[in-house]
């Protein structure tokens, strides 16, 4: 079977940064859609954007903690958004639509890693329901705003996670036997099955979208991870300071998204699953933990979830 995972030569690499990425590059008269884009590897991609003269839009679950992080900034507009609540998903989009504006980037950096077994809504598992389903009903009722912005970029970030896992179809909201990690990387799966399906009809429309991982980095996503189970993992030492040498900086893992939204490589090319800059590799067969699992780039499957997704979230697929 063909692929489109070929790198292209970007020219950046592992510690690029989104400073890096950006350079030369003018984004004045652009609005960028950034949720999580007031901490960690969003909030680099924030001030990033903002500094290449984006508008930079951040809906935040947290309105008050995004306003002291994004203090000083001007040109960055914040707005109440909790991506676990259906309701206040499609109430944001309705406003948003409402204002006649174009989006030019749309980037789903906001998510949830490890936690334990959460609810919300109907009954969904979390970490599927914030990292995919709020993402996926966000960006499809923004699709009117999208298609206005002529050139759009949608990035879902996802993660070498997704090696974990592909989507459990027999029991995708593990209704038994909860594994926080499995879930984990259903969500990551999910992430990069719906940037191939929204390329697939966003294309002809001049919208194309992204999946990318963006290396490891300690931010608040651990949250639910415990300094012991850290230690473990060879990520950080007794005092939490990091140790392992792999792990990036905030504005090296903002690097790939920024350069999946921005890149005028990537002009005409969609639909694929990027890392450290790059289009990423199809994963090897030795099992190691790189590049791009087939099952999460399957058409079929891609086109399975967006229905599943559209049934849960009542959007018309």
């Amino acid at each position: 079977m063909t692929t489109r995972q070929r790198p292209i030569g970007s020219g950046f690499g592992y510690r690029s940064t989104a400073a890096d990425v950006l350079r030369g590059q003018d984004l004045s008269g652009r609005l960028a859609l950034v949720t999580g884009g007031y901490s960690g590897i969003g909030l680099a991609t924030t001030r990033a954007l903002h500094e290449a003269g984006a508008t930079v839009l951040v809906p935040a679950r947290r309105p008050e903690q995004a306003r002291r992080a994004l203090a000083g900034l001007d040109r960055v507009e914040i707005a109440e958004l909790d991506l676990a609540e259906q309701r206040g998903v499609r109430a944001f989009a309705e406003g948003f639509l409402a204002q006649g504006r174009g989006i030019d980037i749309a980037i789903g950096s906001a998510g949830m890693m490890e936690c334990p077994e959460i609810r919300v809504g109907p009954g969904w598992e979390a970490q599927f329901a914030v990292n995919h389903l709020g993402h996926f009903a966000l960006f499809r009722l923004l699709w009117p705003a999208l298609a206005r912005g002529g050139g759009s970029r949608v990035v879902l970030v996802s993660s070498l996670a997704h090696h974990f896992s592909d989507i459990r179809w027999a029991d995708p909201q593990f209704t038994t036997g909860y594994d926080r990690t499995l879930a984990y990387g259903q969500a990551k799966t999910a992430n990069i099955l719906c940037a191939v399906r929204f390329d697939a009809i966003g294309a002809e429309h001049g919208i194309r979208a992204f999946a990318v991982h963006p290396g490891p980095i300690l931010t608040g996503l651990q949250r639910h991870l415990s300094r012991a189970e850290m230690i473990e993992r060879g990520w950080v030492d007794a005092e939490g300071t990091v140790v392992d040498p792999d792990f990036k900086t905030p504005e090296q893992g903002a690097a790939t998204q920024v350069w999946a939204a921005t890149a005028p490589r990537l002009g005409g090319i969609g639909g694929v699953y990027c890392e450290d800059c790059e289009i990423a590799e199809p994963a090897p067969e030795d099992g190691t933990l790189r590049g791009v699992c087939s099952y999460a780039l399957d058409p079929t499957a891609a086109d399975r979830l967006w229905a599943y997704s559209a049934e849960l979230t009542l959007i018309r697929p």
